[in-house]
Order: structure tokens, then sequence, then C-alpha cells
């Protein structure tokens, strides 16, 4: 629902087109929803591809508003809704695709379900970094994987906007943790609890054999697909191995995994926005991120530089260009 009130935002109006910063009618919250006023969007690699009419997976035809993960504060609640009022500091993974408008804007009206409370030990801009990594990262790890306490996890790619998460995550919930990035990403990867690993330098053959005596990982966490995606069916450990994947797009010999009686699983973390099911789930995970970011065991990996809206392109930009160190936010408010 809309009103004639009008809200500053950045609008696709053709795939492969600059965003164009535009005045459009500001929302009011309906039934089961929350009005946002959005103090900022923090920007994933499916944002730029949106933009470049490279991905019809995420349901999101032009014109649209982009814009996945968002932050800010409660500006009115819609009937039905219980646990959020006027002032709260929320952030969440809530639009940018299936239609849904995207946190590029001034405000947003939100189904209640997709939102949590803030941490409050985070500056509330940061937390717009943690939704869609941290709901990857946690429905790869306990709800497809089932992860324990004491048990071995590799992650690759464990500097990147899922990757970061899911090392964290991992290392809160008990486990042991190897993780792979560039020579630069080492020190990143090591200050969250990991044994950091230069992917260019060894191959998982040696990997599996200095972190695990050859026995394999319990859990394999592939964040980069393509030929990493293989490479871990061969890292998961014999009878009772896991290999979860963000990207498992591709076409994968399944062999080497059947040969260790290990086990696979993708995530599509945009399933409950695209369906409009299992949307509370997506507000559970995050309010178990704040439990963590408020207890200091997660904090996200951001960018240096930070843009406001008017430069939402060259936040895009910069995104799609894979030279950001951490995630990039882009300030509405």
């Amino acid at each position: 629902m809309i009103t004639s009130r009008p809200m500053s935002a950045l609008r696709l109006d053709a795939p492969g087109s600059p965003l164009t910063l535009v005045q459009l009618p500001r929302p009011i919250a309906g039934p089961g929803e929350v009005l946002v006023r959005i103090l900022a969007a923090g920007l994933n690699p499916l944002d730029t591809k949106i933009r470049a009419g490279q991905a019809a997976h995420a349901r999101q035809p032009a014109p649209a508003v982009l814009g996945i993960d968002m932050s800010g504060t409660v500006e009115a609640v819609g009937e039905g809704v219980e646990g959020f009022a006027p002032g709260d500091a929320v952030y969440g993974m809530t639009g940018g695709v299936g239609g849904v408008q995207g946190s590029m804007a001034e405000f947003a009206s939100v189904d209640a379900r997709l939102l949590a409370l803030a941490p409050s030990g985070l500056p509330l801009a940061d937390a717009a970094a943690l939704p869609l990594g941290f709901i990857t990262a946690w429905e790869g790890l306990v709800d497809r994987a089932k992860i324990q306490a004491g048990q071995t996890v590799l992650v690759h790619g464990g500097a990147g906007g899922v990757g970061s998460m899911a090392v964290q995550l991992a290392v809160a919930l008990g486990a042991r943790v190897v993780a792979t990035g560039s020579a630069s990403q080492l020190a990143t990867i090591a200050a969250m609890g990991a044994t950091a690993i230069d992917r260019h330098e060894k191959d998982i053959e040696a990997i599996v054999n200095e972190n695990t005596q050859g026995d394999g990982f319990d859990i394999v966490y592939d964040t980069l697909g393509g030929a990493t995606l293989d490479a871990s069916f061969v890292a998961a450990r014999r009878y009772g191995g896991h290999v979860v994947s963000s990207l498992g797009w591709g076409t994968h010999a399944l062999a080497p995994l059947s040969f260790r009686a290990a086990t696979y699983s993708g995530v599509f973390t945009l399933m409950p926005l695209l369906t409009g099911n299992g949307r509370e789930q997506h507000g559970h995970i995050m309010a178990e991120a704040t439990r963590l970011a408020d207890t200091g065991k997660l904090r996200p990996v951001l960018s240096a530089q930070r843009f406001r809206l008017a430069d939402g392109n060259a936040a895009l930009d910069l995104v799609e260009s894979g030279r950001p160190a951490g995630k990039v936010i882009v300030t509405i408010h």
C-alpha cells in the first residue's frame, strides 16, 4: 500500500541500465507489515546481477527498487504485528527480489516475519551487512549440515560475505574451523578464529592431510562453486561427511562424494522471499545473529568505502568489480 507522500529511491528502469534517483510514493504498513525508515542498504553480488539482467532466478522485473539487505528504524506497524514498535532498530533480508521493493529507498513496508531487532553492540548501519550472508551460512551449517560442537569444518572463501558469516557461526557453535582465501585475506580469516589457508598455495589433498590427518572434514561449506565445489566432494569425511554449497549451480560429478558415503546440500536463500513461505524462519535466524553479535561472536567484514543513496551506482560498480575487502554499505538516511 502507498500514500501520496514522496520518498527518494534508486530505481532500475531497464536491465543493463544505471539506476535512476527518483521520487516515489511512500508506502504504508499493511496488515502484518512494518514500515521501516531505512538507514542503510547492504549490497550483494546478486544486486549487481539483477541490475545487469543476469539473474532470472531472482524474479525482479524492471522497473524495480533493488537492495536485498537493510537496517533501519520502525516508523509504524500494521494490523496484527506484534514484537515491534515505532522507534525500534530492526534489520533483515527484506526485498529486492520477487517483485518486492528493495532497500535502496528511504522507506519500505516489510513483512514483519522477515525482521528482527538489530544488535545493540553494532552501529545500526553496519548491521545491514549481515542478513543475506548470515542467513545463507545458518541454513547451510545448522539447517542442512546439523553442525555439532567439536566437528571439523572447512569453509571455502572464508573472507567473503557468506564465508565470513559461516566461519564465525561455526566457531561460535564450537567447531574447529579451517578456511581458505587469498593471501591478502588470511589475517582477516585468522582474526575470526579459523586456521587460514592460502587457496593458491595448497591443493585440497594437502589441506585435508594437514588438518584432518587425511580423514576429511565433517562439513565442507563451498561459497565459490565450480571447481571448488568439485574439490569439496573429496574433502568430506568418509561415512557421514557433508558438503554444503551456496553456488552449486553447475554440472558436477557426484561419484567422489558417493564413494566417500558422504552427502550434499544446496542452499537457496531467496526461496521465502520468492514464495512467501517460511519467512518466519528468516526472522528467527536474524534473531540468532543479534544474539551472537551482542555477545561479541559475530561482526561483519566491511568495505572501507561508504556511499550515499545518490551514489548507489558507484557502490554497485564496486561490488561488481570484486575488489571490495568486505560488504559495501549504502547509507540512505
